[in-house]
């Protein structure tokens, strides 16, 4: 989770927060949030959460602290770039345009400027922050780990993808004229040069060309969605197709998790992790997104689907082509009472690297 908050952080709110560096440095707002997380989940069994809220007692306290932190840590990121902002337009150049920072919180602070906007005031501007933290941080985050584990357990799934890889930075080598990098696992300089000059293979276009990897993420989300339950609000009376009747102030739930086992939908090897069910003809066959309901569908199907697979094929892309991973023996490896799918003890693996 490091990874991705520093990712959503740098490409979202265009700020460095470092909490990937060597000596892993603590986070009071990663921790305060994943604290906020599970004590709100928690709500949906724990029948006196109200009375500890008016009472400001055991869960509830600390939830009220940890959104404390939350605040302090999203109000100073707002106050910070709007403060640049202005700065940027006191200036009396051409470039003010290029002083600005492109980044997603720049826009909606810009787009708060203009009239009837509902982002002008700080705390919709916080709501926007959290929301990219929720959606770029944890769903990623989960999905990783969870992939990993899968490959861990299939390890001639964990070969095809490697093969795959090796072909493609042959490839890709090819296609740009250069000469690989001569590495020796032993020698962590050739290594790490050998990764950065891999990396700069890496891009939208020939990120599409791993197929196989891709497959295997989506069997992945399959069986280990990112959010595993989705409950929806009933704002007006309402029938269903099947001509179930729901009233106004009631709640829906469908539950992808569930779902991506279905054998109903999926065969008699629903429980299976089997990417090769997602080819058709040689190539990645997409199946209705009400079928395969990861990233939600219709209206409400998830705006960063195709931004979370770039980060995920990219960052998996590196991973497996130059680590491999083993699961710590008798590591528990088990699901934690929170609003995404994530893991209880997180996973404990030992890394060697690869030729």
């Amino acid at each position: 989770m490091r990874m991705t908050l520093d990712s959503i952080c740098k490409v979202g709110f265009g700020v460095e927060i470092g909490t990937l560096s060597p000596d892993l440095p603590f986070n009071s707002f990663a921790q305060a949030f994943d604290l906020a997380n599970i004590i709100v989940t928690l709500r949906f069994i724990d029948p006196f959460w109200r009375v500890k809220r008016f009472l400001n007692l055991g869960s509830e306290a600390l939830l009220d602290q940890s959104i404390k932190v939350v605040d302090q840590f999203t109000y100073g990121m707002i106050h910070k770039r709007k403060a640049e902002i202005e700065l940027a337009q006191s200036t009396d150049t051409k470039n003010k345009k290029e002083q600005i920072k492109h980044d997603i919180l720049s826009r909606f602070i810009e787009l708060g400027e203009e009239q009837d906007n509902n982002f002008s005031d700080d705390k919709s501007l916080r709501d926007v922050v959290l929301n990219f933290v929720i959606a770029g941080r944890d769903t990623t985050a989960t999905t990783l780990s969870w992939f990993t584990y899968m490959i861990m357990t299939h390890p001639s799934v964990a070969d095809k993808i490697y093969i795959e890889l090796k072909n493609f930075e042959e490839e890709r080598a090819k296609e740009e004229g250069l000469q690989l990098v001569s590495y020796d696992v032993n020698d962590l300089k050739s290594f790490e040069d050998r990764i950065e000059q891999f990396a700069s293979l890496l891009n939208y276009d020939s990120l599409g060309k791993l197929v196989y990897l891709h497959s295997c993420i989506t069997e992945t989300l399959r069986l280990y969605p990112a959010v595993p339950q989705d409950p929806k609000g009933i704002l007006e009376d309402d029938v269903l197709p099947d001509g179930t009747k729901i009233k106004a102030g009631g709640m829906v739930t469908y539950v992808p998790y569930s779902m991506g086992r279905m054998e109903y939908n999926w065969g008699p090897d629903a429980a299976s992790f089997r990417p090769e069910r997602w080819f058709k003809d040689g190539g990645f066959q997409n199946v209705s997104p009400f079928k395969f309901t990861a990233f939600q569908a219709g209206p409400r199907i998830c705006l960063g689907k195709d931004s979370a697979y770039l980060q995920m094929k990219m960052t998996l892309a590196i991973l497996c082509r130059f680590y491999k991973f083993e699961l710590v023996q008798n590591h528990p490896v088990k699901y934690r009472m929170m609003t995404l799918l994530s893991m209880a003890h997180g996973l404990r693996v030992h890394v060697s690297r690869l030729m």
